[in-house]
């Protein structure tokens, strides 16, 4: 069979090299891939970014399965657009997306169904907005409506960053958008929420519209520096499992929050498949509240939970894509793993492109505990260079969270390029405790 994954980040190199294991599977095809993706002899990149035209040639290349992975495609209705020509395609709906594409529909979609989150407000007014901050004081998150590649979130724990946040985000002037958010119809709006104490956790599963597959626990790290400090990032690293998430969490979310958000959207006739990620706030009460969901695995949560997944993932595709995922039963790599996001220099406002990367191996050559994802690399004659803001994860697998950080880390000092930044301390709740 051949199998299609949409994307060129981290989560679709790891994603498409599981699938690649598959012994089901002849060919993966990523587009557009990635500097990664064109080093492994099992992967190919196709340079083709346009929703039609992939579509199109995902017909002509009788492709049994397509996965999506990055938001973009999804809030651009990559799925209805595959669906509408029969081709089996696993990802939510363009309407369905929206429970990530629009944090205001997100909300009203909570509340209406009775869905534990922050209480919040939202505004397209920035005078409105900042009388509600100067209202409510600080800290306060201030949240762009649309998608901003996970930078689109600020926790102010002053005024004058809500304040700032907001002029970010309402600014009159289009050109001027430092978050690179994407405004939705009606143009820009934010939502301001209420400061919720506690650790969070990344909780994923797989949606066939009625039946739901869960993934394995994960933790990711927002903050660019150690310690939690600094701006926030699309992830600079994340470790499976998340030891916050007890058996009493795990059931709270099930029960509070998953369940009722799938079934929510069926009676709102929006039924969801793809991947529903909540990423939670777990409270000192082990009471978990949703900070927001994506329609798709988390980056770099998606890296560890690949390298535990010891089921075939062509197979759970298929049932996902069938209506059968109650028919599965997933199986996990005891040991935990954790990867090590190395960034460009000037991530995450002005990351540099172009360094050369140094100390890379192909992916068929590392060893069975250990695999560096590509994500903002391309290829070039004389070797691979930088081309965004997150370059690699670098992840391992380890009998202990402290063992699979120790791995990681070992294999992160042996490349280098210039200006790169990582975090010291992935990991660290779950070492500490």
């Amino acid at each position: 069979m051949k199998v299609l994954v949409v994307g060129g980040g981290g989560r679709e190199h790891a994603l498409a090299w599981k699938l690649a294991q598959s012994p089901k599977v002849q060919a993966v095809y990523v587009a557009p891939g990635n500097g990664g993706t064109v080093l492994d002899s099992r992967l190919e990149n196709i340079a083709i970014t346009d929703v039609k035209a992939l579509r199109e040639w995902a017909t002509a290349e009788k492709i049994a399965l397509t996965v999506v992975g990055p938001e973009q495609p999804l809030a651009a209705g990559i799925v209805d657009e595959f669906r509408a020509h029969g081709l089996r395609v696993f990802g939510p709906t363009k309407a369905a997306a929206q429970l990530e594409s629009s944090k205001a529909f997100s909300k009203a979609f909570m509340k209406r169904h009775g869905i534990p989150t922050a209480e919040y407000e939202s505004f397209t007014d920035a005078a409105a907005a900042h009388a509600y901050v100067d209202e409510k004081g600080a800290p306060i998150v201030v949240k762009a409506d649309g998608l901003a590649a996970g930078k689109g979130v600020v926790v102010a724990m002053t005024l004058h960053e809500a304040h700032e946040a907001i002029e970010f985000m309402l600014a009159p002037n289009p050109e001027f958008n430092p978050l690179g958010v994407t405004h939705n119809e009606g143009g820009a709006r934010v939502v301001i929420e209420e400061f919720l104490q506690g650790e969070e956790a990344s909780f994923i599963v797989m949606c066939d519209g009625k039946n739901v597959a869960v993934m394995a626990t994960s933790q990711d790290h927002k903050r660019l520096l150690d310690g939690d400090e600094g701006p926030n990032t699309g992830g600079m690293g994340a470790y499976s499992p998340a030891p916050v998430v007890t058996p009493e969490v795990h059931g709270r979310a099930m029960r509070e929050i998953i369940l009722p958000t799938i079934k929510g959207m069926e009676k709102d006739g929006i039924p969801f498949t793809g991947f529903l990620y909540a990423g939670l706030m777990i409270d000192a009460e082990g009471k978990p509240k949703t900070l927001e969901f994506n329609c798709r695995m988390g980056d770099p949560e998606t890296q560890p939970i690949m390298m535990r997944l010891k089921t075939d993932l062509y197979d759970v595709m298929m049932a996902a894509t069938s209506g059968t995922l109650d028919q599965i039963e997933l199986e996990w790599d005891r040991r935990p793993a954790l990867g090590v996001v190395m960034a460009a220099h000037g991530y995450p406002l002005n990351p540099r492109k172009g360094d050369a990367i140094r100390g890379l191996v192909k992916g068929t050559e590392m060893p069975e505990d250990a695999m560096v994802f590509h994500a903002g690399t391309r290829k070039e004659a004389d070797g691979t260079v930088t081309s965004g803001g997150r370059v690699l994860c670098v992840t391992a697998l380890g009998s202990t969270v402290k063992a699979a950080q120790q791995r990681a880390y070992e294999i992160a000092q042996g490349i280098a390029f210039d200006g790169a930044q990582y975090r010291k301390d992935i990991g660290w709740r779950a070492v500490k405790s």
